[in-house]
C-alpha cells in the first residue's frame, strides 16, 4: 500500500506499508508526481508501517524514474518520517544528508503532533 494525499497547498502526506510490486510502484509514483506538480517549498509527512522491501520489479520501476523523482523531491524542503522501526528512522535521516535541499527528521508513529510541528517550525 502506498497512499498519497494532498494536505493543503504545499504538503503531501504519504502512507506506506507492506510490499509493493512493479504495477503498484508505477501507480504510486505517478500519483506522487502528479500531486506534487504544483508544490513549491513543500513539506511531506511520510508514515511507514509494516515495512517490507519492494519486489525487484518495483525497484526497477523506481530506478528507471530517478531523474523524475529527483525533480519531484526538489519541490520539498522538509520531510517528517513516522515509523515504529528504529532502523527505518535512521535510514530516513541518513537519506536526508544525501539529498541536497531536503531536511528529513524521523519520529515514532505516536509522535504525529511533534512531526507536524517540526514541519512548520
Amino acid at each position: 500500500m502506498f497512499q498519497v494525499t494532498s494536505n493543503g497547498l504545499n504538503r503531501i502526506d504519504i502512507k506506506f506499508g507492506g510490499k509493493l510490486d512493479s504495477q503498484e510502484m508505477k501507480a504510486s509514483l505517478d500519483d506522487l508526481i502528479g500531486k506534487s506538480q504544483d508544490i513549491e517549498q513543500g513539506t511531506m509527512l511520510y508514515r511507514i508501517e509494516d515495512f517490507d522491501l519492494p519486489t525487484l520489479g518495483a525497484l526497477g520501476v523506481e530506478l528507471s524514474r530517478l531523474p523524475e523523482l529527483f525533480r519531484t523531491i526538489g519541490k520539498f524542503n522538509r520531510a517528517a518520517v513516522l515509523s515504529d522501526k528504529k532502523w527505518v528512522q535512521k535510514v530516513s535521516e541518513i537519506e536526508g544528508f544525501l539529498l541536497p535541499g531536503l531536511e528529513i527528521k524521523a519520529f515514532s508513529l505516536d509522535e504525529v503532533a511533534a512531526a507536524e510541528a517540526w514541519l512548520f517550525s
